[in-house]
């Protein structure tokens, strides 16, 4: 008896249907395997990167004395950057009050009465230049010249005040060349005999802060460059000390930033520790100046303390000697790693 096509068919068709379904097992199988490789690469890696970085801080537990003495190190070559930067820091402000003390004079003719130098400071006060003027008239100059010099009696016996009236002003931006264009105009004004302008003492202070700058910028430069060689040198015994070791892992397969890594985390380390140590030395050193500086501030009558870190200059400190550890561990260690073969 024949069978009808369609039944003859229809296993195969089944057998059709069941083939895609055990091909694609082992394809997700597979695919579950590549997703969660890298997750435990991941977290392998994390792993590592714990146990170096509690490694290298207890390998620099175990050595006190000479972990501290680099770490002390690092710090007094970070100090002496990092106070003359607070003192810049603090000269900012004396040079918004330089800024703020740039005035010009402007001495009215003899004979001027107060009505009249009223009006001229009302003319002075529409100059687009000028933010505000203060008047100082003829007599009332007189009384501060005598109670400044304490010469009441001598005074007295003139005849006149020889004082004239004058008009101190102060320009909206105390830049040298637009207040030199400004006294110039004024000098052509109807009852101002003489403008005074004198900014050459500012100018000096400006280029001693600008030098001082510059000269700041350079020690930091040479002192940082002084931090990665202690690292270095440091970091380069290290290395020396461990060279059999590293010589075995590298034989067995081990990378250049496996065998990296515990070093970089030391210099971190030394780094930190020394931004630590700058961090106290600054601090001790502003307190134990700041009511000897103060005192002398308060004899010539100003009142004046010393700039602290705060929380940003600290975070800075911090973070500059952290980098600069890891810089010259990195540096060290690469440079030794590429003289290592294994035997």
């Amino acid at each position: 008896m024949s069978r009808h096509p369609g039944q003859r068919q229809a296993p195969q068709r089944a057998a059709q249907k069941e083939q895609p379904n055990t091909a694609q097992a082992p394809r997700r199988k597979g695919a579950q395997q590549h997703t969660a490789r890298p997750q435990g690469q991941w977290r392998a890696w994390l792993r590592h990167h714990r146990a170096m970085c509690f490694d290298s801080a207890r390998r620099l537990v175990r050595q006190p004395v000479g972990s501290v003495l680099t770490m002390l190190a690092i710090a007094i070559a970070l100090v002496l950057p990092s106070a003359l930067w607070l003192t810049l820091d603090s000269a900012k402000l004396v040079d918004a009050e330089l800024d703020a003390s740039a005035t010009l004079t402007a001495y009215l003719e003899h004979g001027v009465s107060d009505a009249e130098a009223g009006r001229i400071q009302e003319a002075l006060n529409a100059q687009p230049e000028v933010s505000s003027s203060h008047l100082i008239t003829a007599d009332k100059g007189m009384e501060e010249f005598q109670q400044a010099l304490g010469l009441d009696d001598v005074l007295d016996r003139l005849d006149g005040n020889p004082l004239p009236a004058a008009v101190v002003i102060a320009p909206k931006q105390p830049d040298p060349d637009e207040m030199e264009a400004l006294a110039e105009r004024l000098r052509d004004m109807s009852g101002i005999e003489e403008v005074r302008l004198d900014l050459a003492w500012i100018e000096r202070l400006r280029q001693l802060s600008e030098l001082g700058r510059r000269v700041t910028l350079a020690l930091a430069v040479l002192f940082g460059l002084g931090v990665l060689l202690v690292v270095g040198n440091t970091i380069r015994l290290a290395v020396e000390n461990r060279r059999k070791e590293i010589e075995v892992v590298t034989l067995i397969g081990a990378t250049h930033a496996f065998v990296r890594r515990p070093f970089l985390y030391s210099g971190v380390w030394y780094g930190l520790g020394g931004g630590l140590l700058a961090w106290g030395l600054l601090t001790l050193g502003s307190g134990w100046l700041a009511a000897p500086v103060a005192a002398l501030a308060k004899s010539y009558g100003a009142h004046y303390t010393l700039p602290s870190l705060g929380v940003w200059g600290s975070i800075t400190l911090l973070a500059c000697s952290t980098l600069l550890g890891w810089l010259g561990a990195w540096i060290a260690v690469s440079r030794h790693l590429a003289g290592i073969r294994p035997r």
